[in-house]
């Protein structure tokens, strides 16, 4: 058996371990810059108030009375590794799905003691960080997802929900009731060629041909509909394929036409695409820089560019990426103009592994390859143990244009000495 944790409305209940008089609000917080709603409290959902809606366009009611808060990543990634580490108490397989969710391996596990250790979890977990999480178990990962889903959305089941594939009118029932785009994995498009077919619940993709859903669609569908007859066929690898592509971009804080302040966000940016890059353990081809002015002030002069920048050769070293990047902007920059948005993204995407040598180079030119991968995994390391930008290129100026918009975060109160709570009596 298998199950997947989710912390409830993990980004407001981190805020409200530290700030108790937000239980009970109406609670958002906002996304980059302070523009839209990233995370919402069960009591802004109950507004009618959407996942993404622009700051500027919620009802007056609603921005009165509701606390909107910035993203405080620092905190949230934080309290996400304490939730991990209390979840490696119950189980030693753990593997992390996203910053609010995991799968925990039951393996070897006597089946009907999985609802109370799972309880003794929730308990564990809200009495040693203050986050309540879901607990959906089941045989495989798809069907764990529906459970933990029911969990979270039936007061009945107290945040456990443990489903079985072959003897349960409630698994029946689950599926019945459930859209198939609702299912892990399944895109609306997906879901609008599934409906021509008369496929529209999770129980119809279920009780479908795995041979025909395959040739219809994919070996990964396919496998959807084994997990959902509770055998499993689905790793996280087969959920999270490497990105073809990675784009690394983000509106200014204000409006400028000052090339230093692009050209230290194209640096910022090149710098965070490298690691996303690194990560996935690939290298590119070419890099791409986009700038834009703000379209929805038509009365400014109003421009939008980009260029392609191919690299000397596959990689993934950073000062290569940014070096290209700023050549690209160099090439887009027009004085004039006041800008609003600057992007990179890395382009032509493959594995590292299967990375061959070029015609220009040499056996001399791979030793040197070498040395910047160590170079590039020392700096990977030191930013993850130390703090994200402890080893970065170049300084940006502290008053510069591309800073993100933070004014309503709380305190990074487990990461930044100066910012502990402070207590008084």
């Amino acid at each position: 058996m298998i199950a997947l944790v989710d912390c409830n409305n993990f980004y407001v209940s981190c805020e409200r371990v530290f700030d108790p008089r937000l239980e009970g609000r109406q609670v958002g917080v906002l996304s980059n810059n302070d523009s839209c709603i990233v995370a919402r409290s069960s009591e802004l959902k109950s507004q009618g108030v959407e996942m993404g809606a622009a700051m500027h366009l919620l009802p007056p009611h609603v921005r009165h009375q509701a606390v909107l808060l910035s993203s405080n990543y620092a905190l949230y990634g934080d309290m996400s590794r304490r939730v991990t580490q209390i979840l490696g108490e119950f189980s030693p397989h753990i593997e992390v799905y996203s910053i609010d969710e995991s799968f925990v391996g039951f393996q070897g596990f006597d089946p009907s003691t999985l609802e109370e250790h799972s309880h003794q979890l929730r308990r564990t977990v809200l009495k040693w960080t203050g986050i309540p999480v879901s607990v959906g178990i089941a045989q495989t990962r798809v069907l764990a997802k529906v459970a933990n889903r029911a969990a979270k959305m039936n007061p009945a089941y107290e945040g456990v929900c443990m489903l079985d594939a072959d003897n349960g009118h409630t698994t029946r029932s689950l599926l019945q009731n459930l859209p198939v785009t609702e299912l892990w994995g399944v895109a609306r498009r997906t879901g609008e060629r599934l409906a021509v077919m008369g496929i529209e619940t999770a129980w119809q993709l279920r009780e479908a041909d795995p041979k025909r859903i395959r040739r219809a669609f994919s070996v990964v569908l396919e496998r959807i509909v084994w997990e959902l007859r509770g055998q499993p066929a689905i790793t996280l690898d087969d959920m999270a394929a490497p990105k073809r592509q990675i784009m690394v971009s983000r509106s200014f804080g204000r409006l400028t036409s000052d090339p230093t302040d692009l050209r230290e966000a194209v640096r910022q940016h090149a710098a965070r695409a490298g690691e996303k890059l690194r990560r996935q353990g690939s290298v590119a081809k070419a890099v791409m820089v986009f700038v834009r002015t703000n379209p929805f002030q038509p009365s400014q002069p109003q421009y939008r560019n980009s260029a392609v920048v191919p690299l000397a050769q596959p990689c993934n070293d950073t000062r290569d990426i940014a070096q290209a990047a700023a050549r690209g902007l160099d090439i887009v920059f027009l004085e004039g103009y006041r800008y609003q948005k600057v992007g990179v993204m890395l382009l032509d995407i493959s594995d590292e592994a299967n990375r061959q040598l070029s015609l220009g180079e040499t056996t001399q030119s791979e030793g040197e390859r070498k040395r910047r991968q160590n170079l590039m995994a020392t700096v990977d390391i030191l930013n993850r143990e130390l703090g994200r930008d402890k080893v970065r290129l170049g300084l940006p100026r502290q008053e510069n244009s591309w800073r993100l918009k933070c004014e309503k975060r709380s305190p990074r109160y487990t990461t930044r000495w100066e910012e502990l709570v402070v207590v008084k009596s």
